[in-house]
C-alpha cells in the first residue's frame, strides 16, 4: 500500500500514543504518568502484573481503600512536583531568551528605521526591509513607540 499526506488519519492513533507515553524534559514525567500516577505498561506486561497482583493481594475493601487514597495524595505530588519543575524550566528558557534581547531606549524627536517583517510570498532581493527614517514622537510605556512620518506626518504605534 502506497502511502501519502491524506493517510495521516490512519496514522493519528499511534502517534497521539507516541506522544502521550514520551517522557517530557519540563514536566520530568509522561502526559500519561500526569494522568494516571504510573507509566503505561504493555498488554504482555500488565497481564503479568495482573496475574501477579490477583495471586498475592488478599483484597481487603478497607485496605484497597487505604492504598487508593495514599496513591491520590501520590499523584497530586507527582503533579505539583511536574508543574514546579515546569516552572523552573520556563524560567530558565526565559532567562537565556531575555539575555540575548538589546535593552533600546528612545527619545521624542529621534530618527529611527523601521523593520519591516512582513512575510512576502515574492521578495525582492534587493529590496531594503528598513524603510524610514522616521522621527519618534512619544514614548509610552512598556517599549511602545509612536513614530511619525516626516514626509506624510502620518503616525502609528509599534512596539519599540
Amino acid at each position: 500500500m502506497s502511502s501519502s499526506k491524506k493517510d495521516w488519519s490512519n496514522r493519528l492513533d499511534e502517534v497521539l500514543w507516541a506522544y502521550r507515553t514520551t517522557f517530557k524534559s519540563p514536566t520530568t514525567l509522561s502526559p500519561f504518568q500526569l494522568i494516571y500516577g504510573k507509566a503505561y505498561h504493555l498488554p504482555v506486561e500488565l497481564e503479568h502484573k495482573a496475574y501477579w497482583a490477583f495471586k498475592f493481594s488478599n483484597f481487603e475493601p478497607k485496605d484497597a481503600g487505604e492504598k487508593r487514597k495514599v496513591q491520590l495524595h501520590e499523584l497530586e505530588e507527582m503533579r505539583f512536583n511536574a508543574y514546579q519543575s515546569s516552572k523552573i524550566y520556563k524560567d530558565r528558557v526565559k532567562f537565556y531568551h531575555d539575555r540575548n534581547i538589546l535593552k533600546r531606549t528612545f527619545e521624542p524627536g529621534q530618527l529611527v528605521l523601521l523593520f519591516n517583517s512582513r512575510l512576502r510570498f515574492f521578495p525582492a532581493k534587493l529590496k531594503s526591509k528598513w524603510p524610514g527614517p522616521f522621527q519618534v514622537k512619544q514614548v509610552k510605556l512598556y517599549g511602545v513607540v509612536k513614530l511619525e512620518d516626516l514626509t506624510s506626518k502620518r503616525s502609528w504605534v509599534v512596539n519599540g
